[in-house]
């Protein structure tokens, strides 16, 4: 019996964790936050698919794929979340729960990160905790997917 899939996507820039800005997005590598966003979903019983893309069309692909095969996305769009209206209206036609996740407070940074194209298809958002933001946002899916 296969479970239930949650989809996981990070945006550009994401591949350089570990490397960039430590500061603002803490200093695990994007493998270990998978790594560590994995085992919790699996824990809880769910598998987890993972996908990073500088581009954005790969994103999108990826989210109409998603449609009706998993039960929901958690997305880091990155640099993406503040201008990508395709990102919002792929988002907008998937019938599950979408989770928004920021490593950093975009709100507690340059006024061009306040605005979000994801925010308002998503049930909620995870940010600013950096290393454990993955892990929080998989947390959230699952609650939100057991009610």
């Amino acid at each position: 019996m296969s479970r239930p899939t949650i989809l996981l996507l990070s945006g550009p820039n994401l591949n350089l964790l570990g490397e960039r800005d430590p500061r603002h997005y803490g200093t695990a590598t994007l493998d270990t936050l998978v790594g560590l966003a994995r085992q919790c979903a699996d824990r809880h019983g769910y598998e987890l698919e993972h996908l990073q893309s500088n581009h954005e069309g790969d994103l999108i692909d990826a989210i109409q794929r998603a449609r009706g095969r998993c039960a929901g996305i958690v997305i880091n769009a990155g640099a993406f979340t503040h201008y990508a209206w395709g990102i919002h209206d792929a988002l907008a036609a998937f019938d599950g729960p979408v989770i928004e996740l920021h490593l950093s407070n975009p709100y507690a940074r340059e006024p061009w990160r306040h605005v979000s194209v994801v925010a308002p298809v998503a049930v909620g958002t995870i940010a600013g905790f950096k290393d454990d933001g993955y892990v929080l946002a998989i947390e959230a899916m699952v609650r939100m997917l057991g009610r």
